[in-house]
């Protein structure tokens, strides 16, 4: 995903402004009255009553739910009974025109906390009314306010000595206006091709200077306090000249973004350059500029899929092994491409578990920007509802992944989120049906986003929390590695006719899928490729039993499809009774030996695929080989092969498992594909 480099300059500069309205809330410490040395008491004054805060309403309301009273006492008071949050500075330009750096507004673009405003020494508080201009590459926004709070314009110097004295002006770190000395150090060119110069100053600056007059050594205007370099006091500002000159309504959004998607290490970078035509009110701006800067980031990532899919699975170095290889885990895995090139499948290298009432299990872990999850549904819920309440599905989450709210030093559980804001199905390129959901955390501007596939004893998933504006492209970055996860359809058998129930979020390989069983005595599975029949004499048949559904990617790259890869059924979830059908095929010329030699074991009825029973340790095992209905003359030989497979677990006599294989083999039918 590409970042908001726009509203952050250049990765060697740090904003000034605070990231969220929160983290700037909860950062907040005392900071020292830092004099001006040099400007008059009466220049301070002047400048004082030409200086304003940037703020943002708190939200009114809070839709969440914690497991005890928030302990609000814990913050300062200031904080406690304020209704706005800090954002940086600005300033009185002109007759009725106020500057600040475009990054403090475009913070408030898509925000749940509402319009950014001006709030004067008194408290009073003015809305804006227009944008007249903007340049998100320069980092300056001018505009006018609903009301006139009588601030005198400060006046410019559009010609700064070099080393003189300058003052940084500014509501550092929320604390009210301060004034702090350094001198003007130098000029640097811009990043990109020096299309202009950014002041470089020794004067301190802090979070919330965004925004503010930088002064010289009279108190004059020369620059917009930007931002600090992050191992050293030399700071940034955009020159009071360039902005004057700039042209009236005309907002432009310049920037060059690298976009990356977490499969690969490839990028993609472009540059965005739109002009739109101002006045504008804040709304309409900032309605405006995500609508570019969402179809910018969709741009990009398509590019970016589209450039390197000669190389991308199931294309590539690997994707072979992939396409012939059967992914036994319920926990889902991302297919991704290892450091030396090669695709695989990867699950997190550590997961946590926790068991929730009635069976319910949850089991989670981090995999690059994401956390993936196994969400096994409680016994006591029905699957309908399951599957339909997000709010139901997300308070289950939230008893076993647990989500806090930092209020001053303590953590407060979150346990409900309430109803997703966003809740649709969104298929991917297979036909695999997943369910995007989306709730807000007013509290810290970001959105909880869910990208989860229903599957028969739960879910299979991944989370992200976003930035409230860069949720659309977080949710696309997750909707494309829908393409590239991998996971088994598992639960027990009365799980599974509750999920078949469920045919609107059915994967299109499980659309014709039949399920029959009676406890005690059989049970009977069809899929579009194969059907087999277990007897109570091979495996117990009872309401613990479990069928796994194994999936698998098939076909050649220009035309590969999702589909059933293996079967498996086993006794419970606690013993290694098992019987398995699994779908082979025949391996390609590129790949390695040790996939040609288990074809050759299979084609040619070799051990262990010698219909023996053999054992290691306390398990017994069996494999044989269902010959296929009479193949065509075009495709001999065979290019798929069913083998099946009997473990069991303690002692039984070689001649019971093959009475056992016999049995589901005979009732086995597969297609010849």
């Amino acid at each position: 995903m590409p970042k908001h480099k726009d509203r952050r300059q250049s990765a060697r500069q740090s904003p000034l402004a605070a990231g969220t309205a929160l983290a700037a809330l909860l950062s907040l410490c005392c900071a020292g009255s830092a004099g001006a040395a040099g400007l008059d008491a009466a220049t301070q004054a002047k400048v004082r009553a030409a200086t304003f805060e940037v703020v943002t309403p708190k939200p009114e309301t809070d839709t969440l739910t914690y497991e005890k009273p928030l302990p609000l006492d814990l913050l300062p008071y200031r904080i406690r009974v304020d209704k706005y949050f800090p954002l940086g500075t600005a300033f009185a330009l002109g007759p009725h025109r106020f500057a600040t750096a475009s990054h403090v507004l475009s913070a408030g673009f898509g925000s749940q906390f509402g319009a950014p405003a001006l709030r004067y020494g008194n408290g009073r508080v003015y809305p804006i009314a227009k944008i007249v201009k903007y340049n998100s590459a320069q980092d300056f926004a001018v505009f006018t306010i609903d009301g006139d709070p009588g601030a005198a314009p400060l006046k410019i110097d559009g010609r700064p000595t070099l080393n003189d004295a300058v003052y940084a002006v500014g509501n550092a770190l929320g604390e009210g206006v301060v004034f702090r000395d350094g001198l003007y150090t130098s000029d640097t060119p811009e990043d990109v091709a020096g299309r202009w110069k950014w002041l470089r100053f020794s004067a301190a600056a802090s979070p919330g200077n965004s925004g503010g007059p930088l002064l010289d050594k009279d108190g004059k205007l020369i620059g917009i306090v930007l931002a600090k370099s992050p191992n050293e006091n030399l700071n940034f500002a955009v020159a009071i000249q360039q902005v004057v000159d700039a042209p009236d309504n005309l907002a432009v959004i310049d920037t060059r973004e690298q976009y990356q998607l977490d499969i690969f290490d490839d990028k993609k970078s472009e540059t965005l350059h739109r002009e739109l035509t101002l006045p504008m009110s804040f709304a309409e701006l900032g309605a405006a500029y995500l609508n570019v800067w969402n179809e910018y980031c969709d741009r990009l990532l398509h590019d970016l899929l589209a450039d390197n899919a000669a190389t991308t699975f199931p294309n590539g170095d690997g994707s072979a092994d992939l396409l012939h290889s059967v992914d036994l885990g319920t926990f889902p895995a991302l297919i991704m491409r290892r450091d030396d090139g090669v695709w695989d499948t990867f699950r997190p290298e550590k997961t946590a578990q926790a068991e929730l009432p009635h069976n319910g299990l949850i089991s989670y872990g981090s995999l690059k920007n994401q956390a993936m999850l196994h969400l096994r549904r409680p016994d006591d819920v029905p699957a309908a509802q399951f599957y339909g309440d997000s709010q139901l599905y997300m308070d289950t989450l939230l008893k076993g992944i647990p989500i806090n709210r930092a209020v001053g030093s303590e953590k407060v559980k979150i346990t409900s989120l309430g109803k997703a804001a966003v809740d649709r199905i969104v298929a991917d390129k297979y036909g695999r049906k997943w369910q995007l959901r989306e709730w807000p955390l007013q509290f810290q501007d970001q959105v909880l986003i869910s990208l989860a596939l229903p599957v028969p004893d739960g879910y299979a998933g991944i989370l992200r929390i976003s930035p409230t504006a860069a949720e659309h492209s977080y949710a696309g970055d997750m909707i494309a590695l829908a393409d590239f996860a991998a996971v088994a359809y598992g639960g027990t058998l009365p799980q599974w006719r509750d999920f078949l129930a469920a045919s609107a979020l059915l994967p299109t390989a499980a659309e014709g899928f039949d399920l029959h069983y009676d406890y005690g005595k059989q049970l009977s599975f069809r899929s579009h490729h194969s059907a087999l029949s277990i007897n109570s004499d091979v495996l117990a048949i009872t309401a613990d039993s479990r069928l796994i559904v194994e999936f698998s990617y098939f076909g050649a790259p220009e035309h590969t499809v999702w589909d059933v890869a293996g079967v498996e059924v086993s006794e419970d979830a606690h013993t290694n009774n098992t019987v398995r059908l699994t779908r082979n095929l025949h391996p390609t010329e590129a790949m390695d030996d040790n996939f040609k030699s288990w074809w050759n074991k299979i084609a040619h009825r070799q051990h262990p695929f010698d219909a023996v029973a053999y054992n290691d340790g306390d398990l017994v095992y069996i494999f044989g080989v269902k010959d296929p209905p009479a193949a065509k003359p075009a495709v001999q030989p065979p290019q798929v092969l069913y083998s099946l497979s009997l473990e069991h677990e303690g002692p039984v006599k070689p001649k019971e498992m093959q009475a056992r294989l016999a049995s589901v083999m005979q009732s086995l039918t597969v297609d010849s594909e």
